[in-house]
């Protein structure tokens, strides 16, 4: 493990000369400063770094805005973008008074919930396996305004360009919903794909695959080796800024927005959890699919607690195009073993006790990683707690149901108010070891609704024109 002295050495061997600190701020978006090595002393892995708190969404009051980020010195890496060298830290904020850790710090509350977990009992560590998917386009223009809204999308890859004068067109256009996924000429974004891929790996980030996605327009998904629960947190930073930097560079753009094209598949990001104690997976088992009792219950908690944690794993509005009844989305509150059409799946591709694990479908990559991973961990925990009795499996195809037989299965929310209003009612299995905060949830909520469901609210959207207009 990297220690403060080594970080300096690597300075010194490297010939670094500027150091970027870098902390996840409460939405979800990476926020960095860049200071020369002249500030970095043993001293700054204590002190810390002043910055305005203020000036960042969802934290602190004007009035009280001074914080710290104090670098992690395991977390140091070497930039793959800037022209100039650059050592690279991620930090933790604490208070410049207090040195108390910043209760909405996401990145702290991803390391109270790795010890909560040892302190249950239950486990000594939580492995996380995100699938995220994302979108490779060429232009991506929009424009919201108090008289006009629009946003037109772009792709060479697009099945709507293929009458396009491309000076020639070839074709090998994957039609909507044909993208998993056919080879070049139809894949035009393989060696992008490997370059991000091998870009993350440089970084000693372990990587499983790449390849394209369902839908047309440059859909994908590169999968990283699961990871304990605060580390894959970190690994999501790099991962998000890798892709949109190494598609910056060959002159596109990647986005992590859930459902982007109309009437073509969104983007989830799958998570793939597990339980290990002593070296022992926890999740395996005699019982149904190979897995244990105390996988069961873990079921149980997820699909309890579902609609409050769709507020954290699906956060935005846009999520919610993605999860809508009928359209082979994952909001089906039910479990099951292969069948990909239930919110919790159990993988079967390997019958080795250390391979079981739990899949949960419903989230989406827009989500801020540290939260969604330890939410979706203490919803586990109040499973296996309670011995939250998940019913039977559903191996039925859920969309082949008879609409009597559907109507007995619970769906996840319909909307981020939906779910934001579940969080209100259903977040006490959060506050368990203070992992999740009152001062956390309330502020969530309160910034979620201001910010971005009253902002949707309060707009005409361009397609109310088309069916509105003439009335």
């Amino acid at each position: 493990m990297i220690q403060s002295n080594d970080v300096l050495k690597m300075i010194k061997e490297q010939e670094i000369r500027v150091v970027d600190i870098r902390f996840m701020d409460f939405p979800g978006v990476w926020q960095h400063f860049t200071v020369p090595v002249s500030e970095v002393e043993e001293s700054s892995f204590e002190d810390g770094y002043g910055f305005d708190g203020s000036s960042l969404r969802g934290w602190q009051p004007i009035n009280a805005s001074d914080m710290l980020v104090v670098p992690d010195a395991t977390t140091a890496k070497i930039d793959p973008f800037y022209e100039e060298p650059t050592l690279v830290m991620i930090g933790n904020i604490v208070d410049p008074i207090t040195r108390e850790p910043y209760s909405r710090d996401p990145r702290h509350i991803a390391q109270k919930a790795e010890a909560y977990l040892k302190q249950t009992g239950i486990g000594d560590t939580v492995y996380i396996g995100p699938e995220p998917e994302f979108f490779i386009f060429d232009d991506i223009r929009f424009h919201s305004g108090r008289n006009e809204a629009f946003y037109k999308i772009d792709s060479e890859e697009g099945i709507w360009n293929s009458g396009r004068d491309e000076n020639p067109n070839l074709g090998y256009k994957p039609r909507h919903k044909e993208g998993y996924f056919p080879v070049p000429p139809m894949d035009k974004f393989q060696d992008i794909r490997t370059e991000m891929m091998l870009t993350l790996e440089d970084l000693g980030i372990a990587m499983e695959c790449q390849h394209h996605e369902v839908a047309s327009g440059g859909q994908a998904e590169i999968d990283m080796r699961f990871k304990p629960l605060l580390e894959m947190g970190d690994q999501m930073v790099w991962f998000k800024y890798v892709l949109k930097n190494v598609a910056h560079m060959h002159g596109r753009t990647v986005t992590f927005m859930p459902k982007p094209l109309f009437e073509d598949n969104g983007s989830g990001m799958h998570i793939h959890i597990s339980i290990w104690k002593d070296g022992r997976p926890l999740f395996a088992g005699e019982k149904y699919a190979g897995l244990s009792q105390e996988a069961l219950y873990a079921i149980g908690g997820i699909l309890k607690h579902c609609g409050a944690l769709c507020a954290i794993t699906n956060p935005t509005t846009n999520s919610y195009k993605r999860l809508v009844p009928g359209f082979e989305a994952p909001i089906n509150l039910a479990y099951s073993s292969r069948n990909r059409s239930a919110a919790v799946r159990v993988p079967m591709y390997s019958s080795s006790p250390k391979a079981k694990r739990l899949e949960f479908r419903t989230p989406d990559p827009s989500c801020n990683g540290y939260l969604a991973f330890s939410a979706i961990m203490m919803a586990v925990i109040d499973g296996i707690e309670n011995r939250i009795d998940p019913g039977d499996p559903l191996d039925k195809n859920i969309y082949d149901l008879p609409p009597e037989e559907l109507a007995q299965i619970a769906s996840a929310p319909a909307s981020l108010d939906e779910a934001l209003v579940a969080l209100e009612k259903d977040h006490e299995f959060l506050l368990k070891g203070d992992v999740f905060t009152k001062d956390v949830i309330e502020r969530w909520i309160e910034y979620k609704m201001t910010s971005e469901v009253n902002a949707m609210r309060l707009r005409p959207h361009p397609h109310e024109f088309f069916m509105y207009y003439d009335i």
